[in-house]
């Protein structure tokens, strides 16, 4: 999620939103990356540039089976957007947020986690048996690496012995 200007193409007003940041506990780490820290867990902070100057502030929720830190940060970056006279906007549903909108983002959300999960390995992502609770869709098949490759040998051997067979019906 991103923290920007109300009106596209006004200058961002990042002091006054890491002013904002620090009344809520907001703290460096030795890396020098701000992780926000909430009450379902902690959310790192950064600024995004574009062209040498900060555009916006972003918000890197973690990929977790916990959408209850998603609602929690929705709604305390909606009322920290009101505060810095700034608008929160979701990249992914591309459109601005309010403290209301935490149903639509968390949906979003668990489809990103089960996505992650699935897709591009990383089960870390969700633990086994929320990730149970949490996909109403069944298991499809994936093959694994040997049975795609008895599968390419099988059909060779097939063509070989069609071909063969073809070659002797010919009188070669």
């Amino acid at each position: 999620m991103l923290l920007q200007t109300m009106t596209p193409g006004t200058p961002y007003e990042a002091a006054r939103v890491d002013a904002l940041l620090a009344e809520r506990r907001v703290a460096a780490r030795p890396d020098g990356v701000r992780v926000w820290h909430l009450l379902n867990g902690d959310v790192e902070v950064g600024d995004l540039r574009e062209g040498g100057k900060v555009v916006a502030t972003e918000l890197r929720v973690p990929l977790s089976d916990r959408p209850d830190l998603m609602r929690e940060v929705v709604e305390a970056a909606a009322t920290l957007a009101e505060a810095a006279g700034a608008r929160l906007v979701d990249p992914q549903l591309g459109r601005s947020l309010s403290a209301r909108d935490d149903g639509v983002v968390v949906e979003q959300y668990l489809r990103t986690v089960r996505y992650a999960a699935d897709v591009a390995g990383m089960p870390e992502a969700m633990s086994a048996g929320s990730y149970g609770a949490l996909s109403q869709e069944p298991k499809a098949f994936q093959p694994s690496g040997r049975f795609v490759l008895i599968a390419i040998a099988a059909f060779f051997f097939l063509y070989l012995l069609v071909d063969s067979l073809m070659g002797q019906l010919n009188g070669e």
